[in-house]
């Protein structure tokens, strides 16, 4: 067995748990709101605050702990995780729990961050797609699988349950991580400085945007999937749920896939994805007058969805050299930054009576990601990229080489 299963295993479940709690409370709204005498939009505001804490917060924590030891972090991090989320289970009122989302928060966009820097410094320079494609499917399990195990959970046993079963999960994944990540063997050299002169550099500040405009486009349709397959496509409430567990195969199937393509290059990985994603959301408002072509469309959306992970953290990492904890943590942010806007944009169409037409506001806004990956990666690089992966560990080594503090190139967490 590699010895770097145990490491992103560990990572991998790591991520599971901080992925399900992310959208947990969105399937227990009722029971929440229920206890608390709120409305549906004020239980909301739980989603809402933990979203701001990784958007805002994430990056901030990365920046603070940029020197810290990598394997003594991670454990912390999943330490404030877990006070978090047990603040949040025990919370006498709606104030506190608030007040847990936003701790659980914090850790979100910094652990993941450095759990996909960690993976791929345990693996060779040619899988470090593969790499990040591995620790990112602890999301898409999350989704598949977490998520409604633990809004069923709500249902049968309170809110509360499902909130101490993740504290639960999240000390056994403190475990983990002490027991199998590996210690560092240099001292991080990367300083604060290192880590906001990387984040503001211009490549790496249109790969942030390209993922921010980029992923909105999916985010557009799939805030409304439900309806758009009940209204629009006539499938009843039973085939949607089956559809959506679908969707969510085709997503963990899609991110491995292009976790093994982006070891071979980020560049075409980026570019297919993006105009694979722009071919699949224009097409959806056709697809979904005939049901077979929208169960097609659905799969493939679910497939394209979350490709674009692995390439476009690993267009973070091609840029960021020795310095990358910050700007994978700034682009972890700007996923969510784009789901927000996306849900925000379909809901403008939803209200104007134009839901059938979501997909073409995706399309665009996939082709706008597109086309800011043609100012991130210029053509004039495409001959140095034919040999695959290794032209872009090339690229990515040199990149270091022009503009980083000398490092040791070794595997460092």
């Amino acid at each position: 067995m590699s010895k770097s299963f145990a490491p992103l295993a560990a990572l991998c479940a790591s991520v599971f748990v901080v992925g399900t709690s992310e959208y947990l409370v969105a399937g227990v709204l009722p029971e929440l709101g229920a206890e608390f005498g709120l409305s549906p939009g004020t239980a909301g505001q739980a989603v809402t605050a933990y979203a701001l804490g990784v958007v805002i917060g994430g990056p901030a924590v990365a920046a603070c702990t940029a020197r810290l030891p990598r394997k003594g972090l991670a454990i912390a991090l999943m330490l404030v995780f877990a006070a978090g989320t047990a603040l949040s289970a025990l919370a006498p009122s709606f104030a506190i729990l608030l007040a847990g989302r936003v701790v659980a928060s914090l850790s979100h966009a910094a652990f993941l961050a450095l759990a996909l820097v960690t993976a791929t410094r345990v693996v060779p320079p040619d899988r470090t797609g593969s790499a990040i494609a591995t620790v990112a499917s602890g999301f898409t399990v999350a989704t598949l699988l977490g998520v409604p195990l633990g809004s069923l959970l709500g249902h049968v046993a309170g809110w509360r349950t499902p909130f101490t079963a993740l504290t639960v999960l999240s000390l056994i994944a403190v475990a983990l991580l002490a027991a199998v990540l590996p210690r560092e063997r240099v001292s991080p050299a990367a300083s604060l400085r290192d880590e906001l002169s990387v984040v503001t550099r211009k490549p790496v500040l249109l790969a942030i945007a390209t993922t921010a405009v980029g992923f909105s486009g999916v985010a557009v349709v799939f805030t409304y999937i439900a309806p758009l397959l009940t209204r629009v496509a006539g499938f009843s409430p039973a085939a949607v749920s089956g559809l959506l567990l679908a969707y969510g195969a085709g997503s963990f199937l899609g991110n491995l896939a292009a976790g093994k393509l982006t070891d071979r290059s980020v560049s075409a990985t980026v570019r297919g994805v993006f105009g694979g994603l722009a071919g699949v959301l224009a097409a959806l408002p056709f697809a979904l007058l005939w049901q077979p072509s929208a169960v097609l469309a659905v799969l493939l959306l679910g497939m394209l969805a979350t490709a674009t992970i692995a390439p476009l953290q690993g267009l973070i990492l091609r840029h960021a050299g020795a310095a990358p904890n910050l700007a994978v943590a700034v682009n972890v942010g700007a996923f969510n930054l784009g789901a927000a806007a996306g849900s925000a944009l379909g809901g403008l169409f939803v209200a104007a009576g134009a839901l059938r037409w979501t997909g073409l506001a995706g399309a665009a806004l996939s082709l706008a990601g597109l086309g800011l990956t043609a100012l991130v990666l210029p053509r004039g690089r495409r001959g140095r990229e034919r040999g695959g992966g290794a032209g872009d560990h090339a690229a990515s080594v040199t990149a270091r080489t022009v503009s980083d503090p000398p490092v040791r190139a070794g595997r460092r967490l």
